[in-house]
C-alpha cells in the first residue's frame, strides 16, 4: 500500500480527536501569556487558564497521559500532513512541467 493514502486516511481519522485538546492548549495557553503581559494580571489571576492548558483538571494520574497524548497528536498531524503537502507539491510541479 502507497504510503500517500494511508498517512491521509490516519491523518483524517486522528484529526477530529485530537483537534479539541490541541484547539484548547493552544487557546488557553495564548490567553494565559497575554493576559501577564499585555493585560497585567498576575499569576494567581490566570492560574485557571494554565489549569486548563497543563490538563491539571483531570488529576495527577491522567494529567501525564493527557500531556503525552496531546503532543503525540500534534506531533502526527505536523508529520503527515507535512508530508501529504510535500506530496501535493512535488505532483504540481511534475505537472506544471509536462
Amino acid at each position: 500500500m502507497k504510503l500517500q493514502p494511508l498517512f491521509r486516511k490516519l491523518h483524517r481519522t486522528l484529526a477530529p480527536i485530537v483537534l479539541l485538546p490541541l484547539l484548547t492548549t493552544a487557546i488557553t495557553g495564548v490567553v494565559y501569556r497575554l493576559s501577564k503581559d499585555w493585560f497585567g494580571l498576575s499569576r494567581d489571576q490566570v492560574h485557571i487558564l494554565m489549569t486548563i492548558h497543563e490538563g491539571e483538571y483531570l488529576g495527577p494520574t491522567l494529567e501525564p497521559f493527557y500531556v503525552l497524548l496531546n503532543g503525540l497528536g500534534l506531533l502526527w498531524m505536523l508529520v503527515t500532513g507535512s508530508v501529504m503537502a510535500f506530496q501535493h507539491f512535488m505532483r504540481s510541479r511534475k505537472s506544471a512541467k509536462s
